[in-house]
């Protein structure tokens, strides 16, 4: 996707991507709201993704063919959480789907017009 940046906040080793200076999708670190219900563990591995609105976000956590997830944390914040371990459920097109519509919400409307404009199906 163009004009996205990557950096890693606080010296942190999990990266943190933005469009226009705009979070989109980040990989947090471990935090008490994301746990593994046996263990109580925090999961190491969550990826969070920006949605363009809450019906968005409910339509992927009530998928229960996706890994997406959200916790009372999220509550009222347009995104979505995701284990890096479970990635793999998802096929490309969908991960790709869902990477490109972070962008999309997160991105200005001219650089989201010019890129559906660009990648407009023929």
């Amino acid at each position: 996707m163009p004009h996205v940046t990557v950096d890693y906040p606080d010296g942190a080793d999990n990266a943190a991507y933005r469009v226009g200076g705009k979070l989109f999708i980040v990989f947090r670190t471990p935090r008490p709201d994301a746990v593994d219900p046996d263990t109580g563990e925090r999961y190491d591995d969550v990826i969070v993704f920006w949605v363009a609105s809450e019906n968005d976000k409910d339509a992927l956590v009530r998928d229960e063919s996706t890994p997406f997830f959200t916790t009372p944390h999220f509550d009222g914040h347009k995104s979505v959480l995701a284990r890096g371990s479970q990635i793999h459920e998802l096929t490309l097109d969908e991960l790709t789907e869902v990477i490109q519509d972070a962008w999309l919400c997160r991105a200005s409307a001219r650089r989201a017009r010019e890129w559906l404009a660009a990648h407009a199906p023929s």
